[in-house]
């Protein structure tokens, strides 16, 4: 940045090498962090409490007779577990 203020500056023409100083290309070699099984049992985990969860919800929603569709609050957490586990699965 100061390189270019000064050359504006001074009014000094451009070198023809100032190009080549840069670096033209990088490469890296794309390696995948291995699985983790601990959090993979965590998420077998979680499906399960939600699973669970969701089942206690329908049967309280029809055994209270509430006026709401159980979808409403099973349909969120099912969503956000599907981002959270689709994150995992296809990570870098």
């Amino acid at each position: 940045m100061f390189a270019n203020l000064l050359q504006l500056i001074s009014r000094r023409p451009r070198s023809g090498d100032y190009d080549l100083a840069f670096v033209a290309e990088v490469r890296v070699a794309e390696t995948r962090e291995p699985r983790s099984r601990r959090c993979e049992r965590l998420l077998a985990v979680c499906w399960a409490l939600i699973g669970f969860k969701s089942g206690a919800v329908w049967w309280l929603i029809h055994a209270y007779q509430v006026p709401i569709n159980p979808w409403w609050i099973i349909a969120p957490t099912v969503g956000a577990a599907g981002i959270c586990t689709g994150l995992y699965v296809w990570r870098r």
